[in-house]
């Protein structure tokens, strides 16, 4: 029988909480990531105001110096750590991954001088567009369509660029091009990137509308994953007949693997908590997992380096943490993590390489505190565990200490 019958986890996209270990392994525009902290310096520069996850025991995770505006609880709800990383990345594909339970040791290609010839002319010749060559590097998605949208408007080119992630992202005007027909060269352009020395974690469609100095992108995006090289605890599950729920990017993340019922894309971070309240409140969702991606930390905030931005998203997540609550049953636990970080106040736009915060919260919890520091990973092996099925490759549950 399982402890919970029903099990949620939220991650903020990008919400890190200070440098890993291993981050002077790993550089944002040349900056290795060693100081980087997104939760600390947000706290730190433009202040912090969460009480809300502060009450489960945000402030109490171990630092070397405190948030300086999350205080501890003498007496928090829920219990709280930080997790490291063990996988050779600091992408959403990597942390999303190893949640699951998988150890990527190979690192996705990254392309930071841009696309090679060869990949631009195959989607030349399939689209039947020309690929604008100024964009292929390594962009702000915003900064792209605003250098060239008014190009692509007046000449139908493809506006393809990539980051600091293994991605390939194609921006198209929805007038110019059709999202059908985006959506079909996004599907050729996975199709050809499959393998080495060319293997992306993900194909992005990036559709966006409006004019000349007011563009803006739309909710239409769509992420082409490939599919995780080895079964997580998403597949465990649903191989054992249990429910499992993706709210936001979930799905394109794992390619629909271990999924069984896939709510939608988020308009918005407060669209995606809309849809988990209502994922929790379905009747027919009596146990289970549900896996719910919050990304407008990262997309809207992090990568664009707008610590005020950021502090303001954290604040309505932090404000709307009651309602989620308040869609628990007694015997839900709900986990709130990240998968990355993204400091806004550090060098280049890229993801840094940090611990991520983990508070978990059930109505059943008759204690509180600390858990040891674990890796990411352990929150699936925690969910393997409470459903009764073996876990995936890497991973220690830490489910007895959810009392």
């Amino acid at each position: 029988m399982s402890k919970f019958k029903r099990m949620h986890l939220v991650v903020l996209d990008s919400v890190g909480i200070g440098a890993a270990p291993d981050a002077n392994n790993f550089v944002n525009a040349g900056v290795p990531d060693g100081a980087s902290d997104t939760l600390g310096h947000i706290s730190k520069t433009v202040g912090l105001n969460v009480p809300n996850m502060a009450k489960i025991g945000l402030g109490n995770i171990p630092r070397e110096v405190p948030l300086k505006t999350v205080p501890a609880e003498s007496n928090p709800t829920g219990y709280a750590t930080k997790l490291q990383e063990v996988s050779l990345g600091k992408d959403t594909m990597t942390g999303h991954w190893e949640i699951m339970g998988l150890n990527i040791t190979e690192p996705f290609d990254t392309f930071w001088n841009g696309f090679p010839e060869e990949i631009l002319t195959k989607i030349e010749e399939f689209s039947g567009r020309k690929v604008i060559r100024e964009a292929n590097k390594p962009y702000s998605g915003t900064a792209v369509i605003d250098d060239f949208g008014p190009r692509q408007m007046e000449t139908g080119e493809l506006i393809i660029y990539t980051s600091a992630d293994p991605v390939l992202q194609i921006a198209a005007h929805e007038d110019i091009i059709p999202l059908d027909e985006l959506y079909r060269i996004c599907e050729y352009a996975r199709s050809i990137t499959l393998e080495r020395p060319a293997l992306l974690g993900r194909i992005i469609a990036r559709p966006y509308v409006g004019e000349p100095g007011n563009f803006t992108r739309t909710a239409n995006r769509r992420d082409l994953a490939v599919s995780p090289f080895a079964p997580t605890v998403l597949d465990k599950l649903n191989e054992a007949g249990i429910d499992t729920y993706a709210v936001g990017k979930i799905n394109d993340i794992f390619n629909g693997a271990g999924i069984n019922h896939d709510m939608g894309h988020n308009k918005s971070n407060s669209h995606g908590m809309d849809t988990l309240i209502k994922t929790m409140g379905l009747p027919e969702f009596q146990e289970g997992f549900s896996f719910t991606n919050l990304v407008d930390f990262d997309a809207l905030y992090g990568h664009r380096r707008n610590a005020h931005g950021y502090r303001d998203c954290l604040h309505e997540f932090d404000q709307r943490l009651p309602e989620i609550i308040a869609a628990m049953r007694e015997d839900d636990l709900l986990m709130i993590t990240a998968d990355h970080g993204n400091d806004p106040t550090y060098a280049g736009t890229d993801h840094t390489r940090e611990y991520i915060p983990f508070l978990a919260y059930s109505p059943s919890f008759k204690g509180s505190g600390l858990i040891p520091v674990g890796h990411f990973s352990d929150i699936s092996a925690t969910i393997a565990e409470n459903f009764g099925v073996e876990k995936a490759m890497i991973g220690e549950s830490f489910l007895d200490k959810l009392n």
